[in-house]
């Protein structure tokens, strides 16, 4: 008897944490389902205890909108990730949930070349709306195999334009130009505005003075921003990197050390390079930064839109 009273206790625990999963399933949110550079971690050829060590793959950066009034999602990039990216947001949502469009950032590897998968010999996904820059547009139409993928169908190509809106369901998302190593494309970022909510999301910049923009200005127009936190400091990686510009951690930090707590408490550091020492939970100065109210941006991460 006392086996059959547990059991009936543990079920109804599961099925209140089921209920409370639906419920949580129906909230317009966005999700994050990837935090690294181009490379993930660990990164091809890399046997440093950053990457030797690491038990579970960390996938490269991305954004899922979750649009719960029309039971679909938006992907912000598409990166070599995508397939195990699909697998995490349908432990966050029904499966009755179905892709909605992709947005990209970029021609850089680990932002469109999740587009692969949806060819014939993977997905084999029909017309699915890519939302791009008419730089990254003539890019996959004009090369292969994207172009495969273009005349096949497996992707519709729309066009977007610089600090053009379009609303898409619950969403409103508006492409920003910034300042970046433009060798196949320009490079945008987001600005996402939901029913209550909304965020920027600039993975890449060159640095945010070459910007037209004040990065101080931007946040405070938005609940979260999720920006470029690929490197910490100079000197982090083996090779010039002015061959690499990225704005570190610690110039953002020093750029925006006048803002109040709050505003401070919007930023969110992503796209981290696998080299990264700020991807130590327990490393110093990202402790000291948490404190100082900045956020780091973890897979899994859901917040309200």
């Amino acid at each position: 008897m006392r086996r059959v009273k547990k059991c009936r206790q543990w079920g109804l625990v599961a099925v209140f944490i089921g209920i409370s999963y639906l419920l949580t399933a129906q909230e317009t949110s966005l999700l994050v389902v990837g935090i690294m550079q181009d490379g993930g971690r660990p990164q091809l050829g890399c046997l440093k205890p950053c990457c030797k060590d690491v038990k579970q793959r960390d996938f490269v950066s991305s954004i899922a909108l979750i649009d719960a009034a029309n039971q679909v999602y938006h992907l912000l990039d598409a990166t070599p990730d995508i397939a195990s990216q699909f697998q995490l947001i349908y432990q966050f949502l029904p499966t009755r949930y179905t892709l909605g469009s992709i947005f990209l950032t970029h021609a850089h590897i680990g932002h469109y070349t999740g587009l692969q998968f949806l060819g014939r010999e993977s997905m084999s996904a029909s017309n699915v709306p890519v939302y791009v820059m008419p730089r990254m547009g003539r890019f996959l139409s004009e090369n292969g195999p994207w172009s495969q993928l273009v005349h096949l169908h497996n992707i519709q190509l729309k066009q977007l334009g610089p600090d053009q809106s379009i609303q898409l369901g619950s969403f409103q998302i508006t492409p920003l130009l910034v300042p970046h190593r433009d060798e196949f494309s320009e490079t945008v970022g987001f600005k996402v505005k939901g029913p209550v909510k909304s965020f920027l999301f600039i993975p890449d910049i060159d640095k945010w003075e070459k910007w037209d923009r004040l990065l101080a200005n931007e946040i405070e127009k938005v609940d979260y921003a999720f920006i470029d936190g690929t490197f910490f400091s100079d000197g982090e990686v083996n090779r010039p990197m002015r061959e690499i510009p990225h704005p570190f951690i610690s110039e953002t930090v020093s750029l925006l050390a006048a803002l109040p707590r709050e505003l401070r408490e919007r930023v969110y550091f992503t796209h981290f390079n696998h080299t990264n020492p700020l991807l130590d939970t327990q490393h110093p100065a990202r402790m000291s930064l948490e404190q100082a109210g900045y956020h780091f941006a973890a897979t899994g991460t859901r917040l309200p839109m």
